[in-house]
């Protein structure tokens, strides 16, 4: 037996030897130790004991819900990456969907400027097969270890999209993905980002793509430069944005609330709250008009900001319902922290302490996930949808002339011509600034 072997053997005989003493309750620890000793021992060929261990756990926490997971060593590394900010890989942010029988990864959203972005990849699009491998019965992990990669090798995807009759295949060249997570509506010439929209008075456009290490601070940066500009009012776009840090969630939202107010607090299985976060008083821009853009991929710590902006009544939130991701999961160090059980341990709740998570007991008519108002409701078809992106694909990758339109004949000149999401949110804005006169106007 190889010295890694032993070890491992020896780990999961004190683990079993620690649920020795509870047998009454749980004799399961004790009978996985001795399924993987007999299974090394006996089986017909050599066995990698560390793949058992592997296969064991993503059998146990498969039982469970799709946010929970075991991360080994490898997929440990994938998830750090992600929450740094830069990783190797194509660019996309994945999701389960489907039904319990047959579920697809699909694309949440393409990072703006990644190898699968410029490519032409959409969030929504379902992804049939990676490199001829079907992902009909993938699991999350099983997407992102064919996904990510080494910078310079290629990746084919073959994914269904809404509109198609047959699926669309995209060879992509996996790059060093440094993710900006803060972006405004275009580049000027020097590749920084201008966050005003074009024939507003000064109105404010950032986008929010996913709450990472580096978010807050590219979000400190933008307001500053919008803030230099007299900026009036702000549109926060968070749709298709999956999520990420609470942290970063909770000091975005502390910039904009007085002190005291409760920004979301989690609670477990006992309905019980676990931890509560308030905003501390500190934030700059609490009297500065917000609305807020969400649709049905805005999920967890997007739905966390656009939550508690609404319950305090310090935005208006536009577009479509969100997703209804608000569970917790805790990283658990395994194998001496080589690798991390990814366990759902709570779920998040709102100011009004009411829960963001859709439940799979669920329906559509259950407070869950974040509505927007009454007059903010746009929702996109799913042509309007691929054409709203696809439009705004090309605008972030140039400054595009008055009159300039794309293959379909969208002008990608002025984002409010091809947003209707985004042209309602500026008429909130402009009916709260300069009154119903100046919107109907406008």
């Amino acid at each position: 037996m190889s010295r890694r072997s032993m070890w491992l053997v020896f780990c999961v005989t004190i683990v079993s030897l620690a649920c020795y003493s509870r047998a009454a309750r749980n004799p399961y620890g004790r009978w996985l130790a001795q399924a993987i000793d007999t299974i090394e021992s006996q089986y017909i060929e050599p066995v990698d004991t560390e793949k058992l261990f592997e296969g064991a756990m993503r059998g146990m926490v498969g039982r469970l819900d799709d946010y929970s997971s075991f991360l080994p060593r490898q997929m440990k590394t994938f998830f750090d990456e992600a929450l740094e900010q830069q990783y190797g890989g194509v660019g996309i942010e994945v999701n389960l969907t489907g039904t319990d029988d047959v579920k697809r990864l699909t694309v949440v959203s393409a990072r703006i400027g990644g190898p699968a972005y410029e490519a032409g990849v959409l969030a929504g699009d379902e992804i049939v097969d990676i490199d001829d491998v079907n992902t009909e019965r993938f699991t999350l992990d099983d997407g992102l270890k064919l996904l990510r990669g080494k910078p310079g090798t290629t990746v084919t995807l073959r994914v269904r999209r809404a509109g198609y009759d047959e699926p669309l295949e995209f060879k992509i060249t996996r790059a060093l993905i440094k993710i900006e997570s803060v972006l405004g509506d275009v580049r000027e010439k020097d590749g920084s980002w201008n966050y005003l929209l074009p024939g507003t008075d000064r109105i404010g456009y950032v986008r929010i793509t996913s709450f990472g290490d580096l978010t807050v601070g590219e979000f400190a940066d933008a307001m500053k430069w919008l803030s230099e500009r007299h900026c009036r009012g702000l549109v926060i776009d968070l749709r298709n944005n999956p999520g990420g840090l609470l942290d970063a969630a909770h000091e975005i939202c502390d910039l904009f609330l007085p002190s005291g107010s409760v920004i979301v607090t989690t609670r477990g299985r006992d309905a019980r709250v676990r931890q509560e976060w308030r905003a501390t008083g500190s934030g700059p821009y609490q009297d500065l008009p917000l609305v807020v853009l969400v649709n049905g991929q805005s999920a967890s710590a997007s739905e966390i900001v656009a939550a508690c902006l609404q319950d305090h009544g310090r935005a208006k939130i536009v577009g479509e319902r969100s997703f209804g991701k608000g569970t917790v999961q805790n990283l658990i160090p395994v194998e001496a922290g080589r690798s991390s059980l990814k366990l759902t341990i709570a779920t998040y709740w709102r100011p009004s302490e009411k829960n963001i998570h859709r439940m799979s007991t669920s329906k559509d008519t259950d407070d869950w996930g974040v509505r927007p108002d009454a007059d903010g409701v746009v929702a996109l078809d799913p042509k309007e949808e691929v054409a709203w992106q696809e439009a705004r694909r090309q605008r972030d990758g140039r400054s595009p002339p008055p009159g300039d339109a794309n293959n379909d004949g969208v002008d990608t000149s002025d984002p409010l011509q091809f947003d209707s999401q985004l042209r309602r949110a500026v008429d909130e804005l402009r009916l709260e600034l300069d009154g119903p006169a100046a919107a109907k106007a406008a």
